[in-house]
Order: C-alpha cells, then structure tokens, then sequence
C-alpha cells in the first residue's frame, strides 16, 4: 500500500474517532456504574480517541492492505470503537451495535468472497464465529463467572473476521483478549485503584486482542 493511501486511512482514521465520543454518548446509560475512576487521568485525554482510530486504521490497512476484506475490517473497526467507548464507560455493550457489526462483517464478508472467488474463507469465516461464540458461551456459564453475554455476542461478531483470516489468527484473538485482560486487572489491582470484586469491561479488550491477531498472522 503506498504512503498517499496510508495517510489517507490514517485520516480517516482520525475523523472516526472524532465521532466516536458523540456516537457513544447515544449509548452509555446515565445510571450504570463506571469505572472510569481506575484510569489513569492521560488515558481520559480527549485527544486520545482520534489518535486510537488512526492506529487501528493504519493497523489493519498495514496488515491486510491486499485482501479484499479491507474495507469490511476498517467497517467493523470504527463500530469496534464506539463499542469500547460505550463499555469503557458503562460496563456495557448495547445489543443494536453489536447487531450492526456483526451485519457489516458478515455482509461485507460475504461480498468479498464472492468477489475475490474465494467461497472456502466465507466458510472459515462462518465457521469462526461459530468456535469464537460457542468458546465464550462456555466460559460465560462457569460459576462464578463474570463473562456478560453481550461479551458473548461480541465476541462471536469477531470471530467472523478472525475467521476469515485463518485458523492462527482465530486462535490468536481467542486467546490473546484474556491475556490482555488479565493483564489489566493485574496491573489496576497492584496499583490499588480497584477491587478483587470491582466489574471491569471486558470488550476493549475483546476488540484490542482481535486487532492485534489480525496484525501478527
């Protein structure tokens, strides 16, 4: 991908995530108890979000820039940012979001493969969500787990893209989430800003594992 076409996703990039904070604010409910008290104050910077959209717009343009799924990745990436938004701010994930990621992947998935000739990653595709759905349906109902369904469905919507992508990049954003998460909860518990018991979103962390498998495959 030449540096013309990289700058201008990367600006795309940055205008997604100036809507983003508006966007989200049509989501996140008032009475839900958040945990923005945990972040360290930079993270909260206003500039921060277009500066995120830019990243992952570059990353997966860097990663993926001759597939022909492209555009469906940088389509389910912006969806992908309000969603951590909206979570980030209200340990949420709103159903009708969701709903639209998963209609723009399996859509634009869909497209491609027919256009690229390629029917066999629409079926990887498929078949991802189907593995990355099913595995967290089962970590959702172990006792004691605090694994929401709307992780679930998530988590499912980005199986499809994994999917498509190949079985080590399914793998990868199965698995590298929770690591991430872990990590997270590791770090704010040494940190005392939080509690053994304190809720923490699990979405970004969902949506960060699936952007760094499609970017280490």
């Amino acid at each position: 991908m030449s540096a013309a076409a990289l700058v201008s996703i990367a600006l795309l990039g940055t205008l997604v995530g100036l809507v983003v904070p508006l966007m989200s604010r049509r989501f996140a409910t008032a009475d839900a108890r958040s945990w923005a008290f945990a972040l360290p104050q930079p993270i909260r910077w206003p500039w921060a979000t277009p500066v995120v959209g830019a990243s992952v717009f570059v990353g997966l343009a860097g990663a993926a820039a001759d597939d022909p799924a492209l555009p469906v990745f940088l389509a389910v990436g912006a969806v992908g940012l309000v969603l951590a938004r909206v979570d980030m701010a209200c340990l949420r994930l709103p159903d009708p979001l969701v709903l639209v990621a998963g209609l723009l992947a399996l859509g634009g998935l869909t497209v491609a493969a027919v256009l690229s000739g390629a029917p066999g990653r629409l079926l990887g595709a498929l078949g991802g969500a189907a593995v990355a759905g099913t595995a967290h349906v089962l970590l959702a109902v172990l006792p004691g787990s605090r694994l929401g369904f709307g992780d679930v469905k998530l988590a499912a919507v980005l199986g499809l893209p994994l999917g498509w992508l190949g079985r080590d990049a399914l793998l990868t954003g199965l698995l590298l989430p929770h690591v991430l998460h872990g990590c997270l909860v590791l770090g704010l518990l040494a940190a005392r800003r939080v509690r053994r018991h304190t809720l923490l979103p699990l979405g970004p962390a969902l949506l960060a594992g699936a952007w760094l498998a499609a970017l280490l495959r």
